[in-house]
């Protein structure tokens, strides 16, 4: 079986989401708005591997604090991903992209399902419910 282990983030700062388009050639999802994150390596630690994930992805160093929700689907590829998305903490704003991603923005969170692919809609709800909670 093809199973892998993935990590996202929430990057919030000052009631803005740090949202990422996906290349247009990329093999999953072309062109999609996501979270920064993805594949943990084999017993890789969740937040240290979502830490090396969102500085690959976005040059950002962060803080992986709380889980927001835990995700298991499978890809059209056929992969079976449980995917744990996590609120994090930046220690910078400054976004520098690696070459998995085209575009970056800073959305307000209250806008955010309006650019994000609508497979992060009830993250997007979820973290609102929990965001005067979290850390």
């Amino acid at each position: 079986m093809d199973f892998n282990l993935a990590v996202k983030a929430f990057i919030v700062k000052d009631d803005k989401l740090l949202i990422i388009k996906r290349s247009e050639t990329d093999p999953h999802k072309p062109g999609i708005w996501e979270l920064p994150g993805g594949r943990l390596a084999p017993a890789e630690d969740p937040r240290e591997g979502l830490a090396r994930e969102v500085k690959e992805e976005v040059g950002i160093d962060i803080e992986a604090k709380e889980p927001v929700s835990v995700e298991h689907f499978t890809r059209d590829d056929g992969q079976k991903i449980t995917m744990l998305v996590f609120n994090a903490r930046p220690f910078s704003e400054k976004v520098r992209l690696g070459n998995e991603h085209s575009q970056y923005e800073w959305v307000p969170l209250d806008k955010s399902k309006t650019k994000l692919s609508s497979w992060w809609h009830s993250n997007v709800d979820e973290y609102i419910k929990l965001k005067d909670v979290l850390s």
